[in-house]
């Protein structure tokens, strides 16, 4: 990871510490290039997790947006998630 990415994380887990109480519902948003492979990946990192997931795909067809409502226990379980998603090739994370 470098040392741009690893700041990110560190700012994000010390705004989710500072104004977070855990456990929490917590919202990712994710957009895949529409490959069924990828949005599968991505969902499939929260099976079992309870997690609530809406897709949409966009008006071209090119892209499919990805909604994931799921309680999480704490802000690392958070960074977690997104670093391992972070391989889905052309994901972005909102």
């Amino acid at each position: 990871m470098d040392k741009k990415t690893a700041d990110f994380y560190e700012r994000l887990r010390l705004e989710l510490n500072n104004n977070t109480s855990w456990p929490t519902k917590y919202l990712f948003k994710f957009i895949v290039p529409h490959d069924q492979f990828k949005i599968d990946k991505v969902e499939n990192a929260f099976n079992n997790m309870g997690a609530v997931i809406d897709t949409k795909q966009s008006k071209t067809g090119k892209y499919t947006s990805i909604s994931i409502h799921v309680q999480m226990q704490d802000a690392q379980n958070i960074i977690d998630k997104y670093l391992e998603v972070s391989t889905v090739e052309g994901i972005i994370s909102l």
